[in-house]
């Protein structure tokens, strides 16, 4: 990577695009080859596609279709193991999101295995709630077998998300999303995740998540170091604005990219790419370039053990004088 040229953003959180949706229950090998390489040619050149909570046996073989996708595709590189988001998270209501909450699972370590197993060794990432009885079990059981262990879906105080934390959960998945639109002034999981130094967040900067002033809040105690941009790009990214069947449920997709279950009003997804959540980011003017590079390509490598340096793809321009990423 030169001064201001990248070939991509490295995306810890991506559920499809163009209609491709690796959790649905006919996925096949050839959708996730071609959801590939629109990911790559977005400005992406390194990601986790992920699969949220589903049943078992939908679980089973989608890990099996998206690894073995991976195994077969034209960059091994590029596609750096799965973030299995579930099914082990909380079913509150909010708390839950876009998840159904009848697939939800207790923390269960020979089901972890399962997955894992049929995944063949690929999960990268596990999105669990803290606070569940047995997760400290499952959070290193997985780290033991290199997996990073994320928190998220959560109704978790300080002490939960504490204990999750010395378990070996390392991040915060979707900080300040994935909860219920009220929740106790003191003890919720967003201040708690934000005291838990030992947790690096990730957050959604697409314009519809979070308000500029919590990313920035974020950003501040967190420290940039310790801050991950992630798309969580709903699998209707690249579709025409309306009704879409997705991630289980309806969804509405409005033309300026926000993505809503009809009838809950909660986010399902982001309608955005990596690229367009950075320039979201960029365009509030408080990082600088470097800072950008850290939140979107250095950190994210890290937690997947790459080297930025060693990616491809095809070349990100940084405009100064717009604040935004562009081809070449």
């Amino acid at each position: 990577m030169d001064s201001m040229r990248i070939p991509g953003f490295v995306d810890l959180q991506v559920n499809g695009t163009h209609g491709i949706d690796f959790s649905a229950d006919e996925l096949t090998a050839d959708q996730c080859l071609r959801a590939f390489d629109l990911i790559r040619n977005s400005g992406t050149a390194v990601f986790t596609p992920t699969i949220i909570t589903s049943p078992t046996d939908r679980l089973v073989r989608n890990l099996e279709t998206v690894a073995a996708a991976a195994a077969a595709y034209d960059d091994p590189r590029a596609v750096a193991g799965i973030h299995l988001e579930g099914p082990f998270l909380d079913p509150t209501p909010g708390a839950i999101g876009a998840h159904n909450p009848e697939w939800v699972a207790a923390p269960d370590a020979a089901l972890f295995e399962r997955l894992h197993d049929a995944a063949q060794g690929t999960i990268r990432i596990l999105t669990v709630s803290a606070g569940t009885a047995g997760v400290e079990e499952l959070i290193a059981r997985a780290t033991s077998a290199g997996v990073v262990v994320s928190l998220g879906h959560q109704m978790a105080g300080y002490e939960a998300v504490r204990r999750a934390a010395e378990a070996g959960a390392r991040l915060l998945t979707h900080l300040g999303n994935g909860l219920p639109h009220e929740v106790n002034r003191h003890e919720n999981p967003l201040l708690a995740g934000l005291a838990e130094q030992r947790l690096d967040a990730t957050l959604i900067s697409d314009g519809h998540h979070l308000p500029a002033d919590l990313v920035r809040l974020i950003l501040r105690v967190k420290g940039v170091q310790h801050t991950i941009v992630v798309s969580d790009a709903a699998p209707v990214v690249g579709l025409p604005p309306g009704r879409h069947r997705t991630l289980g449920s309806e969804v509405e997709v409005t033309p300026d990219g926000l993505v809503v279950n009809p009838q809950t009003r909660y986010l399902a997804g982001s309608g955005r790419t990596m690229r367009e959540c950075m320039n979201w980011l960029a365009g509030l003017g408080f990082l600088s370039y470097e800072d950008l590079l850290t939140v979107g390509v250095r950190n994210p490598a890290r937690v997947l053990g790459i080297d930025p340096h060693e990616m491809s793809g095809p070349m990100l321009r940084y405009d100064e004088s717009a604040r935004r990423f562009v081809s070449g």
